[in-house]
């Protein structure tokens, strides 16, 4: 299936794809013969990643300064990106989280993450989507949700509501869009080592030995293995799926509620007074 050309003649648009599973994929897009964007709000993260990826899969990769939350900057990014022809894949992955008590967040950290998360996602589908109905050219839409987007979870609330958003507008888009030429598959990955999630949301190896516990195979992800299933769902293969999302976990959410419910509640007062959220 992973021929060198199973993504040729694509081009695909990445949001956040200048660290982790962001660029995971764009790496294994590149391998696979895709002409690939990533875009992040850091310039210079997403242009050193763009580098770097070009001299090692000798693939045509560029880098975009885009935040996702303003439709003004999205729409700059997308039209320049259709003068030079209309893209075939857009990867709705920037996100952002942490774990918190939800009592203690402030409005802020509400609006940064169903910014980025949900009203990125929207923003970029929309702007994306408008132009391949009015060309009628096909087009795929791969969204990063969350194993937790249909059960929700505590400790995690703002990502739990936006990812919800996320997986709603896949299965509603899915519906109004899929017979217009526009397929729309979602991944929900379980625990994949990331620098910036897990300081973030596991930065402590007692939490991490509990999550491995709580797991029916007591190993986290791989980025390999988000990119191979990445590649499968944006490629013609997978044609005739549609509206789905894919639960990439190890059989996490089969073994219980979420794992951030479930450390959350291990948790002592003592951890949480430093990992508290900064208003």
């Amino acid at each position: 299936m992973f021929a060198n050309d199973l993504l040729k003649n694509k081009r695909i648009l990445i949001t956040g794809g200048g660290t982790g599973l962001g660029r995971a994929m764009a790496e294994r897009f590149l391998q696979l013969g895709a002409t690939v964007y990533i875009c992040g709000r850091r310039l210079e993260v997403v242009q050193k990643t763009a580098t770097e990826l070009s001299a090692a899969t000798g693939g045509t990769i560029e880098g975009f300064a885009c935040d996702v939350r303003y439709p003004e900057d999205v729409e700059a990014l997308i039209e320049k990106l259709w003068s030079s022809g209309p893209l075939d894949v857009l990867v709705n992955n920037a996100a952002g989280n942490f774990l918190a008590k939800t009592e203690e967040l402030s409005p802020h950290a509400f609006d940064a993450v169903i910014g980025i998360v949900l009203k990125g996602s929207i923003n970029m589908t929309l702007a994306c989507g408008r132009r391949w109905l009015a060309s009628q050219h096909k087009g795929v839409v791969l969204s990063i949700t969350t194993t937790y987007a249909d059960t929700g979870s505590a400790y995690v609330v703002p990502s739990a509501v936006a990812k919800a958003g996320v997986a709603a507008l896949t299965r509603s888009l899915a519906i109004e869009w899929g017979g217009r030429g526009v397929r729309f598959v979602a991944i929900a990955p379980g625990a994949i080592r990331t620098e910036g999630a897990f300081s973030r949301l596991l930065p402590t190896p007692e939490l991490e030995k509990a999550l491995l516990d709580h797991n029916p195979l007591h190993r986290f992800g791989t980025l390999e293995e988000i990119g191979n299933l990445a590649a499968f769902l944006v490629s013609d293969h997978a044609g005739y799926i549609n509206g789905e999302m894919v639960y990439m976990d190890g059989g996490e959410m089969l073994a219980g509620s979420s794992s951030f419910s479930m450390i959350g509640r291990r948790l002592p007062d003592s951890a949480w007074q430093i990992m508290k959220p900064k208003k």
